[in-house]
């Protein structure tokens, strides 16, 4: 008797499905820290929501093309398996909000690395995709050992019946130490990732705003057949270079007054990039996804 041959689902072309253009910009809405958190101080969650929905709103009129909603400001980040249904539940209302203020897909990522957490949230609020730090092996970061969250959060995205929400991936996660697979090439960890069905991977720098390298961009690329992206540190000085190797990218400091990640969104600086990505968009035709 034949063995039965593996149902591996079209991601290809993912990217152009959800957002209708090439090399899509998403937009980082990083969240006031939230009730539970050591740096929450009694903010009423309508000021919360608020301060989200200027940052999602300016986004949108800057040109972007979705939106990643994360609880950014809930520094130190729990482990995954101790987040609290306070940072749940708190988010939701926040990405509830924005879905009904926009327009354009959204993300959700909790951190630190909630993947069942932010799958729960993309349900109740209809987004189209989570962001998942660890998707596959594990990491020493701040918060401990972190393991991939794949088995379990495929699983329960069947319970959800939502396998229509996304996985965007990421290969090397920010803000850690991968010395427990150091032994493991990019292009093996690039294969894990894809292997264990993320739609999306997603490139990035060390820390928060790094300029992702090129050269991972480019390893990640070549291993795999899916949509790579570019996870932190996309610029106006850098996008030329960025965007000729990575299908698209999330851009959350350089967007930001003075460039740091905890204050307000500008829209000048949200136009000049993506003034660069429609001339780019312009000057390249659409590739066919591989």
């Amino acid at each position: 008797m034949s063995r039965p041959v593996p149902v591996v689902p079209d991601r290809a072309d993912i990217l152009q499905a959800l957002f209708g253009v090439p090399k899509p910009i998403i937009g980082m809405i990083h969240v006031r820290p939230l009730p539970g958190a050591p740096r929450y101080r009694d903010e009423p969650m309508q000021e919360i929501t608020r301060a989200a929905l200027a940052d999602a709103v300016t986004c949108i009129d800057g040109g972007v093309d979705g939106l990643v909603v994360e609880n950014a400001g809930d520094i130190p980040f729990r482990h995954p398996d101790r987040l609290g249904a306070e940072t749940t539940a708190s988010l939701a209302v926040i990405a509830a909000a924005v879905r009904d203020a926009v327009d354009v897909p959204i993300g959700i990522n909790v951190l630190a690395n909630g993947v069942i957490q932010s799958l729960a949230i993309a349900k109740a609020v209809d987004a189209q995709f989570v962001r998942a730090n660890q998707w596959v092996n594990a990491y020493v970061a701040n918060e401990g050992i972190v393991q991939g969250a794949a088995a379990e959060a495929l699983r329960y995205r069947g319970c959800l019946r939502a396998e229509n929400i996304r996985v965007f991936a990421d290969v090397h996660v920010k803000h850690g130490s991968h010395a427990i697979v150091a032994d493991r090439s990019l292009t093996e960890l690039t294969h894990d990732a894809e292997f264990f069905d993320a739609d999306v991977l997603i490139a990035t720098g060390q820390r928060t705003s790094d300029p992702t390298p090129t050269d991972e961009v480019a390893g990640v690329k070549e291993a795999s057949t899916l949509p790579v992206i570019i996870g932190s540190g996309l610029s106006v000085d850098n996008v030329d270079e960025l965007l000729a190797v990575a299908d698209g990218a999330i851009v959350g400091s350089s967007v930001k007054d003075d460039g740091v990640w905890w204050n307000p969104v500008s829209r000048a600086r949200v136009e000049a990039i993506m003034e660069r990505v429609r001339a780019l968009r312009a000057a390249q035709p659409l590739e066919v996804p591989r």
